[in-house]
């Protein structure tokens, strides 16, 4: 039997290599500070759909709630681009997985 592993494997933007991502083309995840996850759509309740629909994979990936810290509605009135982009403030250690890193660390000292 192996031990549990102490190292989260990040991509470059820091965020953990196993986290869902958003699964349209123009939704991203943000940088640093906020780690905003964006959700951009012509139709605004597509857009939230798509962000509820990411947030319970997460949460089911992670093993407990995301720590979002706000929810921001924008939208964009220019040619070609989305009109409406939901943005996700979550917590940067969340997106990283130490919540799963913590969880492995206590399993293996019990």
């Amino acid at each position: 039997m192996s031990e549990p592993s102490n190292e989260l494997q990040l991509d470059d933007s820091g965020v953990a290599v196993g986290l869902p991502r958003p699964v349209s083309d123009v939704d991203q995840i943000a940088d640093v500070p906020y780690r905003a996850v964006a959700f951009r759509d012509d139709d605004l309740a597509s857009a939230l759909e798509r962000s509820a629909s990411w947030l319970r994979s997460t949460e089911a990936w992670l093993g407990e709630p995301l720590d979002v810290s706000g929810i921001h509605l924008d939208y964009d009135n220019g040619a070609d681009s989305p009109y409406f982009e939901v943005k996700l403030l979550c917590n940067e250690e969340d997106l990283a997985g130490a919540p799963l890193l913590r969880r492995r660390h206590q399993a293996g000292q019990s």
